[in-house]
């Protein structure tokens, strides 16, 4: 299994804003996707500032790719989310993911 990782920053409210969006839009559009095993929003408040991190789960790279297109280590972010957010990372991070004590 492959974590895709990528990371925001918003204010209180955009981190709640994006929180809505995520659960709304973002987690039934992936369940949808052939692949996709899974996915985790984090959230560190830091006084009028939020760190948001997304963690996606996939069996493939390929499954990536047929979510993210050509380039799978871009990120993927809608017009929605990106309205809420303040700043986030262009690029991805992707990691195999060697143990596993979620299940």
């Amino acid at each position: 299994m492959i974590a895709r990782a990528w990371s925001a920053r918003a204010t209180l409210a955009g981190a709640t804003a994006y929180e809505l969006h995520f659960r709304a839009s973002v987690l039934p559009a992936l369940a949808r996707l052939a692949g996709h095993c899974g996915a985790q929003l984090l959230r560190c408040d830091d006084g009028d500032r939020v760190e948001l991190r997304v963690v996606t789960y996939w069996e493939s790279i390929e499954a990536i790719a047929r979510f993210a297109g050509a380039d799978p280590e871009a990120a993927v972010v809608e017009h929605d989310a990106r309205a809420a957010l303040i700043s986030y990372d262009a690029r991805v991070t992707h990691l195999q993911v060697v143990a596993d004590t979620t299940r």
